[in-house]
């Protein structure tokens, strides 16, 4: 059995959400809609630059609830409509966040957010806190998902 290389270097969230796929894909691909939810709870955003393309740049200010800002610069790397997103993010921790958007039925989403660190060390730095992270991102997601 072939081992996964990333194994011990990545962070894997999977959530199946009651939406449309291309309901789903809208809420990552539109930054009117991708800066009411994007990121842990009491976290707002600014968004300087947002080029959903091949090699497009994603530039804003991660604002968090103790009023400390955080720089965030991605790449998209590779955009399939509808379907999967990877981006890496440029600032610290570095890593490349892969997305992939299934549809189960037809009002059921599943996502998987994989985040794949470069080295193991940097994988132990954030392991303890993204995948709680990352849920409360879901969750924010979900919220946002029903106003639409």
């Amino acid at each position: 059995m072939a081992q996964n290389s990333h194994a011990h270097k990545e962070i894997v969230s999977v959530r199946v959400v009651d939406f449309p796929q291309e309901d789903v894909f809208e809420l990552f691909s539109n930054p009117n809609k991708l800066v009411n939810w994007w990121g842990p709870n009491g976290f707002t955003n600014t968004f300087k630059t947002f080029e959903f393309r091949k090699w497009g740049k994603w530039s804003f200010i991660m604002h968090g609830p103790d009023g400390k800002d955080f720089p965030n610069e991605w790449i998209f790397v590779e955009i399939a409509p509808g379907k999967r997103i990877v981006a890496d993010h440029l600032d610290k921790p570095q890593f490349r966040a892969e997305f992939e958007f299934e549809q189960l039925e037809s009002r059921k989403t599943r996502i998987v957010f994989r985040m794949v660190f470069p080295t193991v060390e940097l994988y132990n730095s954030v392991k303890s806190y993204a995948p709680e992270k990352n849920e409360e991102n879901f969750d924010r997601l979900e919220n946002e998902l029903l106003v639409l």
